[in-house]
């Protein structure tokens, strides 16, 4: 579809002869501006989220010059729309708690101003959720620049990965075989470049989702942040959003069902984040074409990992996946499992983008004969515990936990299970499964406190995983027997809520079963003992919040944002 001037949305502010337009005129004239840099063209949003606590997104103050300068290039008007910006490791309670926030302020920022099409800046993991569920929702043409991966961590000569190191040697400190100097030194070598995680944790797990929907133009999820290909990347962005506005390339035409089954084969086959589950599920309702828990666990059926990327591959980092042919060269690979007729960003199809693409280093991406792992990178679980679904990652998990029955040892809040795991007098044993609960949607923003920590005096008698489950999340970059997102959560009265320490829970990943060992009779007699929490905020965002986060099953948006809680919102009025 070929559009003009006049059909242009921001026309609507501009292009009348009429007081108001007359205003916004005189407005953008103000800020020292001709009416040569913006009559008639098209009007390009650019949705930053570069602050000075994100640490991911450092580079964006100069990346988005070079959108600027791709958009002038191809003879649109640049906007640039600050959004917050979402660090994940500086947000407290946890950045969860604002993903739909990002999202809600997305949406808003398109509809609310003269904007045409939006490039969308992110990579910090929440903030490519939030920025694609709000810009779906708006509808308008948008394309996705990721950040990129910061550069491998270094230390005394090892290769260090983020977070997934931080949390191996974490354990080592703790068991006392780690040095101050040694943590020192780890601690201002593990990041040393600006970007994201640079282990497949939700960041990039998140990255490659977008590009695998079409987001993105082709390979520019796997460049590193200070790649100069990541500059030229993102003046391209620019370049080809005004196209876009032109050919009115919105979501709506060009994602499908297929395009979402790619999304979630990819996932798998990256060895994604958990994370991966709740994000996708949110974005595929805003798009109006659900996907469930179900779907990730039929493609973990048939759809190994190839990405030999840590936490779930032994040896490489995402700049290693980047010399090795990145995302292209993975869907490649994988291409007989994809929907190559999906449409994408750069007005081709998926086929044609990965048609050239190359593996460079097979024991990086490897061939789907020789994965790291046979079956994908999630599993979902369910049983009286989790009557919802419960989440695991079977290719980070010690073999010997995939089958297995242990005693629960229960905790209601974090601050109990932390000192508890430093007791030396603690009861427990490797076999038994450490359970942390109130930590969902509602009990506490779902922070990423999924990967207990395992008690000190195991780690010291030579324990290095065991299994641990929670209504909460866990980083991307974590590993280990974590069960996860289990749902419906506690703090609402699910079945999680009525465990008692002492209880035997049975866990069998390859059954795909979950089963707290408790008669119907004696779990009946507790559901009527059972009291509801109070609730944790009384007022703000917080207290919205509450009211309104679907359960992890349902993608944690809220209820009132999803596409089918009523009809499109209109465009605003201009009087």
């Amino acid at each position: 579809m070929s559009r003009s001037s006049p059909d242009l949305r921001s026309a609507r502010w501009f292009a009348q002869d009429d007081f108001r337009s007359f205003g916004h005129r005189s407005r953008v004239l103000q800020m020292g501006y001709a009416a040569e840099d913006f009559i008639g063209k098209p009007v390009i949003a650019i949705v930053n989220t570069w602050s000075d606590a994100n640490q991911c997104h450092t580079h964006f103050k100069q990346r988005v010059e070079d959108v600027k300068r791709g958009i002038l290039q191809a003879g649109g008007w640049p906007m640039e729309l600050p959004a917050i910006s979402l660090s994940e490791s500086l947000v407290k309670p946890t950045s969860m708690l604002y993903r739909n926030f990002l999202a809600m302020e997305t949406e808003e920022l398109l509809r609310s101003h003269p904007v045409d099409g939006a490039v969308l800046m992110g990579g910090c993991d929440k903030t490519t959720p939030g920025l694609l569920m709000g810009a779906l929702s708006m509808g308008l043409p948008c394309i996705y620049l990721p950040a990129g991966p910061m550069l491998r961590g270094n230390w005394r000569g090892q290769v260090l990965g983020s977070g997934s190191d931080a949390f191996k040697y974490w354990d080592e400190r703790r068991a006392g075989r780690l040095s101050d100097q040694a943590w020192a030194e780890m601690e201002a070598g593990i990041a040393r470049s600006h970007g994201t995680c640079m282990t497949m944790g939700t960041a990039a797990t998140m990255m490659g989702i977008a590009e695998a929907l079409g987001f993105t133009l082709p390979g520019a999820s796997s460049i590193p942040a200070p790649d100069a290909n990541h500059v030229r990347m993102s003046a391209e962005c620019g370049r080809r959003i005004v196209q876009m506005v032109w050919d009115d390339r919105t979501p709506a035409r060009m994602l499908s069902r297929g395009s979402f089954a790619n999304a979630i084969a990819v996932a798998m086959a990256m060895g994604c984040s958990t994370n991966a589950i709740i994000h996708l599920v949110a974005i595929s309702r805003r798009a109006g074409l659900a996907v469930t828990l179900d779907d990730f666990d039929a493609a973990s059926r048939h759809v190994g990992v190839i990405a030999n990327i840590r936490p779930s591959g032994d040896r490489y980092l995402m700049e290693d996946f980047f010399y090795a042919g990145g995302l292209p060269a993975l869907m490649k690979v994988m291409q007989d499992k994809l929907d190559l007729s999906a449409l994408t960003v750069n007005g081709c199809t998926l086929g044609e983008n990965i048609a050239g693409a190359e593996v460079f280093n097979d024991d990086v991406i490897r061939p789907l004969s020789r994965p790291i792992y046979a079956e994908g990178a999630l599993a979902v679980l369910r049983g009286n515990l989790a009557p919802d679904g419960v989440i695991i990652k079977p290719s980070a998990v010690a073999p010997h936990l995939l089958r297995h029955t242990g005693r629960a040892l229960v905790f209601d809040d974090y601050p109990s299970l932390k000192a508890a795991v430093d007791d030396p007098d603690l009861d427990v044993t490797g076999d038994d499964i450490l359970v942390l609960r109130n930590a969902g949607p509602r009990g506490a923003g779902m922070p990423e406190w999924g990967m207990l920590p395992i008690p000190t005096k195991l780690l010291k008698a030579g324990v290095s995983d065991m299994l641990r489950l929670s209504d909460a999340r866990m980083s991307g970059t974590s590993y280990g027997g974590c069960l996860l997102h289990c749902s419906p959560e506690a703090f609402v009265g699910g079945p999680l809520a009525l465990v008692k320490t002492g209880d035997r829970i049975t866990v069998d990943v390859p059954a795909r079963r979950i089963h707290l060992d408790v008669s119907d009779e004696e779990l009946a007699a507790r559901r009527r003992a059972w009291a509801p929490p109070p609730p944790r905020y009384e007022r703000g965002y917080g207290w919205m919040f509450g009211r309104h986060i679907l359960q992890a099953h349902e993608g944690c948006d809220f209820d009132f944002l999803e596409t089918s809680f009523g009809a499109p919102v209109p465009e605003p009025v201009i009087y």
